[in-house]
């Protein structure tokens, strides 16, 4: 019976430091972690390896449960996969096991809180972003890829392709660009 560790932030910039002291300071013998998204389990290569290699009697260890997923059908799922396998999974703060039938009820509560949330920050976010706009102070993402480069490259006789190669993106976005000169 091991028990697995498994870290999660949503972004590059965020640091993983303090899951995983946690996580290893409550014995997980190997600690699994990743930058993803916990909106969907798309893109969590070690979530999904963990789930692969459960054993009967092994547990996953994560610090609070949005770090498993902030959508209640995944993390019921993540939690059903797991079981299915033999597995439990504990959330460490607040304390809960799948050990239990009560667990499993907080988990689909707190799950659903998850979501909740995830749902609040958006709603922020779309609300500041159109009070920026009112203000004159919002004006999008920082662009990506330079558009006077691409058009410079199209002019010079460069097929998409070989733009899309040049500046390191998708031969869609050059099209993209291309569609947009006036």
């Amino acid at each position: 019976m091991a028990r697995i560790g498994y870290a999660r932030v949503s972004s590059i910039d965020q640091d993983l430091e303090i899951q995983l002291a946690k996580l290893k300071g409550e014995g997980c013998n190997l600690v699994r972690s990743e930058k993803a998204s916990g909106g969907s389990r798309n893109g969590r290569a070690e979530l999904e390896t963990i789930i692969a290699f459960l054993r009967p009697g092994d547990e996953v260890v994560v610090t609070r449960l949005d770090r498993l997923g902030r959508d209640t059908r995944d993390v019921l799922n993540i939690v059903h996969e797991c079981e299915q396998r033999g597995a439990f999974v504990t959330v460490l703060d607040p304390h809960i096991s799948t050990r239990g039938e009560m667990g499993h009820v907080i988990l689909t509560v707190l799950g659903m809180v998850a979501q909740m949330e995830r749902r609040f920050i958006k709603e922020r976010q779309r609300e500041g972003i159109i009070r920026a706009k009112a203000a004159g102070a919002y004006r999008g993402g920082k662009p990506r890829i330079d558009r006077g480069r691409v058009l410079e490259l199209s002019a010079a006789g460069s097929t998409p392709t070989q733009i899309a190669a040049a500046i390191g993106c998708s031969r869609m976005q050059v099209y993209r660009i291309l569609s947009q000169r006036t």
